[in-house]
């Protein structure tokens, strides 16, 4: 007789079978030619931004943003996009924060966008560079009162000893954020991602994907354009 499953191994046989009854787009995946793509990255993502609206995608406006830290060790996580302009890819955070001490140390980073609903996926890579307090404050102050009462709050990345002290800093933050909507957030900090390489990708039902890659020809440089194997 064959020994019983232990409870470990039931709940790794389940999480297989949950893992491989998933399926990868399952839906009419858009055509994409890759001759008529324009010039620059900037107008694709535009457009393709644009279309994961109508489609339905949610939060398209957030991504994943690469770093390494002092060992050069690689980290990521989500966070939200600011804007996209002819400057780059822009994104907020703290100079204090875990993030924000790798660029300061290691100024370029790697973004991904993923989304679902249209079998598209965007990479964005390159140098990063800070915008002036004054325009990383305006850039605050444009959005919500949660965003400045979250930035109010600071201390990202660091231990925290107990929630309660996350709910009384956050409690305290919304406060002032209400009564000083034009609040200093010191350490909030408007990062941009100088692209030197843009990727998109469309997935098509017979895995034959679609790779465009633009990158350009030395610094500031004309955009190329080529497709990858997918």
């Amino acid at each position: 007789m064959n020994a019983p499953e232990t409870p470990h191994a039931a709940a790794q046989s389940e999480f297989r079978r949950l893992l491989r009854a998933q399926r990868v787009w399952d839906i009419d995946l858009p055509a994409f030619d890759p001759a008529k793509t324009p010039a620059t990255p900037l107008a694709l993502f535009h457009e393709w931004f644009a279309q994961a609206v109508a489609a339905g995608q949610p939060e398209p406006h957030t991504m994943g943003l690469a770093t390494v830290d002092e060992d050069g060790l690689p980290d990521v996580r989500t966070v939200m996009l600011h804007d996209a302009d002819e400057h780059g890819w822009h994104f907020a955070s703290h100079a204090s924060s875990a993030k924000g001490q790798q660029l300061a140390a290691h100024p370029r980073a790697a973004l991904h966008f993923y989304w679902a609903a249209q079998g598209r996926q965007i990479r964005v890579r390159g140098r990063v560079t800070t915008a002036p307090h004054a325009e990383s404050l305006a850039d605050l102050h444009a959005r919500s009162t949660g965003a400045l009462a979250a930035a109010l709050v600071g201390r990202q990345s660091e231990i925290l000893d107990a929630y309660g002290e996350l709910e009384q800093a956050s409690a305290a933050a919304w406060e002032r954020a209400r009564a000083e909507p034009d609040a200093d957030a010191p350490t909030w900090t408007l990062y941009v991602v100088d692209p030197e390489e843009v990727e998109f990708f469309q997935g098509e039902e017979r895995r034959r994907h679609v790779r465009v890659r633009y990158w350009r020809e030395g610094e500031g440089g004309d955009w190329v354009r080529e497709l990858l194997w997918p």
